[in-house]
């Protein structure tokens, strides 16, 4: 929507006035108000504050306590400056109920500019009785108020003292018994006073003109405020529950219209689309089984119950399978993919990356190698006449199962019947991402999305909402324990001691660090200075290799062909590493900087080690904040020591309690929780990069309980009226089409 649509918008509707026509705006102002989002009387209504100030004892002047912090609301009755020997004294006079006190500032001159005579005002500082009978408070905090309509403008400013209007000073009682002020978002040239008045006079009628989604029963079973209640509440409550009441109802109406729209997702997969019915027999599971060189854990045997019984139904299967770091994930996905091969279809398996795809390759191919199972790699780099003939094998059906990242496989295959996609490590993908193929029949497949990343239960019910979801916890026998520590410079030389002592011994390492390139003032180790300074000192009789995400993937290849062949004892490398990379004789793990990994990354990252018949070692370093150089190892202080401030004490401390908490947790879904409380749902997924617009109001921190009742609701609801057809639910369905209609393709929810 332009600009100038909005300003032509019909003038019969007020919610959709352009704020250019609301009072104390104008076309000058507009422009600032723009830089925030509003353009409409009803975007000032959903500007809710950031934060609230909370006004602390409101006293008559008459009633005021001696060196008691205390609030006086008035208005400023007069105000000057005069100069004495040591400088400039601001007084300031404010009427209250017809007394007067006095504030004054020492040297602060500037404040001057901001004073009106009749300006509405809340002055909160410790008052003094003077001898002279009268209060004085001595530097006090000031909080201007929105005035009563009819006073001057808000930007004019009365310098020497006289009175812009005629009239006497007068307040609004509204103020009387207000104890918690809105702050708002502002841009440079808007003031808190400014915002909180226009709101303010919009508050009046406008909230009446809303409509109501919620059905009257609806909303008094959940307990929820009227919108036009929650409006007027949010933006001037007058206690904190009413805050929390007003902020509640718009908390819970976000995740439910988010819930309700997954939940249309989910119908709609269900009743739009077919799949082919891949059924597991007896005798196809005992030969799958057979094939299989292990015992299968509890955890694994009931998720592959799970995706059996969806894989045999007329439905596609859209299931989320998140197993812990080592659970067993992959050898579920081969039973799926024999299920689907044994019923005559084939199946896809995508990875993220060419290097984690290679591997999937060489994992599947040991497995399947006693089957009738044909494999087609598909990767980069293969020459045109090999690429044709494996085009020409799926086509055919002689190929069953499909082998390489999204990048090479989407859109660009003719498959002779597929009926199974497996995607691994694709959280950062979301709901509009699946794969769409060319399956060759007029079904559409199962899907199974795989992530050894431990997702958050909120973030899940989110990001994944559309999805059916399996959980793995646990280990197969014979998965090593990791001892973790987390150590300072003083303990490095034992640690290089201990690493050098298992290399000695056969096991192989990986040294992490979080940086590729060294930058100029940070403390961060690089990959190329950690290499050069291993490979002269601490390791220097071992063969180092390096890798990071700016090598080729033939080079990245090599690298880690060498190491899986045991060319190469140590690898250098950034994060990179953290998915994936299964080299059971890899024992030793060290992490540098180790404070700048979320939890959940330094879970990934410890879980490429252990992975065969030794037990792993994995020890963080966290940046110590003195260290200005690295010359003598990675880590290591020289030079002259910064010294440390309170603030860098205190991020050390807690730096150091975050990691000695992972040190000490090995359940990769404790620490999942404990990182999106620390780093939020942004930083740990990428929640843009779904499609999903961005909450508001609602936190999947602070909110989890209320999303969890959200989304109940919203299931029972859509259980009794699919598609929302009910007269008292047509508001709640076009919201859910405004809001999620596109970004999910939920056509029409009818």
């Amino acid at each position: 929507m332009t600009l100038e649509s909005i300003n032509n918008q019909d003038a019969c509707d007020p919610l959709k006035t352009s704020i250019v026509r609301i009072p104390g705006i104008g076309s000058q102002r507009a422009q600032l108000f723009y830089r925030l989002g509003i353009y409409r009387a009803f975007d000032l209504l959903f500007f809710f504050p950031r934060d609230y100030q909370e006004i602390q004892r409101k006293s008559n002047i008459h009633d005021l306590v001696e060196n008691e912090l205390q609030t006086v609301a008035g208005v400023i009755e007069h105000y000057q400056t005069r100069r004495t020997r040591r400088g400039s004294v601001l007084s300031l006079e404010i009427n209250s109920r017809g007394e007067t006190m006095e504030a004054v500032w020492f040297n602060q001159a500037f404040l001057l500019k901001q004073f009106r005579v009749g300006r509405a005002i809340l002055v909160t500082g410790k008052p003094q009785w003077k001898e002279n009978g009268y209060w004085q408070m001595v530097h006090p905090r000031l909080t201007f108020l929105p005035e009563p309509d009819g006073e001057a403008d808000l930007s004019e400013t009365d310098r020497d003292g006289s009175s812009v209007a005629e009239t006497e000073p007068s307040r609004d009682s509204f103020f009387d018994e207000l104890s918690l002020l809105p702050i708002y978002p502002l841009t440079e040239g808007l003031t808190q006073y400014q915002i909180q008045k226009i709101i303010r006079n919009q508050l009046k009628k406008l909230p009446d003109l809303l409509p109501e989604v919620f059905p009257e029963n609806f909303r008094q079973k959940h307990h929820l405020l009227t919108v036009a209640e929650a409006v007027r509440k949010i933006h001037f409550p007058q206690s904190m529950e009413e805050m929390l009441s007003a902020r509640k109802r718009f908390v819970y109406q976000e995740l439910f219209l988010l819930q309700l729209a997954l939940g249309i997702r989910r119908q709609q997969h269900r009743i739009n689309m077919q799949a082919p019915v891949l059924e597991r027999t007896a005798r196809i599971n005992s030969r799958i089984r057979r094939l299989i060189p292990f015992e299968l854990t509890d955890s694994q045997n009931q998720v592959i119950e799970e995706i059996s019984n969806d894989m045999a139904k007329p439905v596609p299967m859209n299931r989320l399978l998140q197993g812990d770091v080592g659970s067993g994930k992959t050898i579920v996905a081969v039973y799926a993919i024999l299920q689907a091969v044994a019923n005559d279809y084939q199946a896809v398996f995508m990875a993220p990356t060419e290097i984690l795809a290679r591997q999937h390759y060489q994992t599947l191919s040991n497995l399947l190698k006693q089957s009738q199972v044909q494999i087609a790699p598909l990767f980069g780099g293969q020459k045109p006449n090999e690429r044709s003939e494996i085009l020409e094998k799926i086509r055919s059906g002689e190929c069953q199962l499909i082998v390489g990242t999204q990048a090479i496989i989407c859109n660009t295959i003719d498959f002779h019947k597929l009926g199974l996609v497996v995607i691994d490590e694709q959280h950062k993908f979301g709901v509009r991402q699946r794969a769409s193929l060319k399956t060759g029949t007029r079904f559409d497949p199962h899907y199974l999305v795989m992530t050894a990343t431990p997702i958050p239960r909120s973030i899940t019910m989110t990001l994944f909402g559309d999805l059916d979801v399996s959980l793995m916890r646990g280990l197969p026998p014979g998965r090593q324990h990791i001892s973790t520590t987390v150590a300072d410079s003083s303990r490095r030389g034992q640690w290089w001691d201990f690493f050098r002592k298992k290399l000695q011994q056969g096991r192989q390492g990986y040294v992490v660090v979080p940086r590729v390139d060294e930058m100029e003032q940070e403390e961060l180790l690089s990959v190329r200075k950690v290499y050069d300074e291993l490979s002269q000192g601490e390791l220097k009789n071992f063969k180092l290799a390096i890798l990071h995400g700016r090598l080729s993937n033939e080079e990245k290849e090599n690298v880690m062909e060498d190491f899986r062949n045991k060319k190469t004892d140590v690898l250098i490398s950034t994060s990179v590493i953290e998915v994936g990379i299964d080299v059971p004789n890899a024992t030793l793990m060290t992490i540098e900087n180790a404070e700048r990994f979320g939890l959940a990354q330094l879970h990934q990252l410890r879980g490429r080690i252990g992975r065969g018949n030794y037990p792993g070692f994995c020890c963080v370093f966290p940046t110590e904040v003195d260290e200005t150089s690295v010359k003598n190892g990675p880590g290591k202080k020289t030079g002259q020591e910064q010294p440390q401030d309170s603030g860098s004490e205190l991020r050390q401390e807690k730096n150091r309690e975050r990691l000695e908490f992972f040190a000490q947790t090995s359940d990769g879904f404790l620490l999942a929780e404990k990182d999106l409380e620390l780093r939020g749902p942004g930083e740990l997924f990428g929640t843009q990069q779904h499609g999903i617009p961005p909450f508001r109001i609602a936190d999947l921190i602070r909110d989890r309980d209320l999303l969890i009742q959200a989304k109940k609701a919203a299931d029972e609801m859509l259980a009794a009226d699919p598609g929302l057809n009910r007269d008292e639910h047509s508001k709640l369905r076009k919201q859910v089409l405004n809001r999620y209609g596109s970004v999910l393709e939920l056509g029409d929810v009818g």
